[in-house]
């Protein structure tokens, strides 16, 4: 029977309906992978000077900047939607009604890896560890912002203006409600439970009870979200919390790889999807950073747009199990 759930992390509610999975055009799949073109790629090697200059650039065999021979390079983002120097905009006689501030920070680019693929599930384990490590690298840089998110968005159906696999890092100067909210929520249940961890307390708890997970490493859980609000999604979480996760640690890339690529074994393709690393924002006391991954192989329609409340007709517990099964 349809149930609504909250998520604890976040607060939001979502309504699990897998009964809505067998109606006629219920079927879930990816859409075919499109065919990436390289000679119009702006992110494969050898076409360094279709992006701005790079600000950091991962060159194993050394060489100049803005040449050949990378396996990860950032750029700023050519269309930034934040800059540095953003001017304030002209006060409004009615800030009440209309407020309106410079958007200031950082927006930059970071280009996965030099091979001409859409999605991390196509690049080598390796790979993906050194994209995810200068993802951490980038971020500390930028760690005195309020607040830094790292992005990935795969397949336009879900962003990507670009096809080849990148990530996108935005620094900044302010902390966004919904992640303001997700701080409240770790602080407040630490003083109801004295300390206690949030995110840590409920991997403990999924993992006792073993319905929503799906793979569990050495550094990281994998599993499926009690309050997912779209069909596979998944939340990947380090074994021991750690607020930020700019900080030394676990980094989790063998998982987000191998959950990856599990979903495009399920699904028939590499499916159009959002991955973003929350870390804690400035002034944070308890967190725990994660990375949670959202497929859109469903619309977002009416009541998600307008009451603000998926529905997902997925239940997780059936993600899990049939995620399981799969080898990445």
């Amino acid at each position: 029977m349809p149930e609504v759930r909250i998520d604890p992390l976040t607060g939001l509610r979502a309504i699990v309906a897998g009964d809505r999975a067998r109606r006629p055009g219920g079927e879930l799949t990816a859409p075919p992978a499109p065919v990436l073109d390289r000679d119009t790629d702006p992110f494969a090697e050898g076409h360094e000077d279709r992006t701005p200059p790079e600000v950091y650039a991962v060159r194993p065999n050394g060489g100049a900047p803005n040449t050949t021979g990378w396996t990860v390079r950032v750029v700023p983002n050519l269309y930034p939607a934040l800059s540095t120097d953003s001017p304030v905009p002209e006060p409004e006689a009615n800030p009440d009604l209309f407020w309106a501030g410079p958007a200031r920070g950082a927006h930059e680019v970071i280009v996965n890896a030099p091979d001409p693929v859409i999605s991390l599930s196509q690049l080598r384990v390796d790979q993906v560890e050194r994209a995810v490590e200068v993802w951490r690298e980038r971020m500390r840089l930028h760690r005195e912002a309020a607040y830094v998110h790292l992005i990935v968005n795969e397949r336009r159906e879900a962003g990507a203006s670009l096809p080849h696999t990148h990530a996108q890092l935005y620094a900044l100067d302010f902390v966004p409600s919904a992640i303001a909210r997700e701080r409240e929520r770790f602080g407040a249940y630490a003083t109801r439970t004295m300390g206690g961890n949030l995110l840590a307390d409920l991997v403990q708890e999924e993992v006792r009870r073993r319905e929503r997970i799906v793979a569990i490493d050495d550094e990281t859980v994998l599993m499926a979200p009690y309050g997912a609000r779209v069909p596979f999604q998944l939340l990947l979480a380090p074994r021991v919390p750690r607020m930020r996760f700019e900080d030394d640690g676990p980094l989790g890339a063998r998982m987000v790889h191998e959950a990856l690529s599990r979903l495009a074994r399920r699904l028939g393709a590499s499916p159009p999807l959002n991955l973003w690393v929350r870390t804690a924002p400035r002034g944070s006391e308890h967190f725990c950073w994660r990375i949670d991954i959202l497929p859109r192989i469903t619309v977002l329609a009416g009541l998600e747009l307008g009451a603000g409340v998926n529905l997902n007709i997925v239940p997780p517990e059936i993600v899990a199990a049939e995620l399981r099964e799969l080898s990445a």
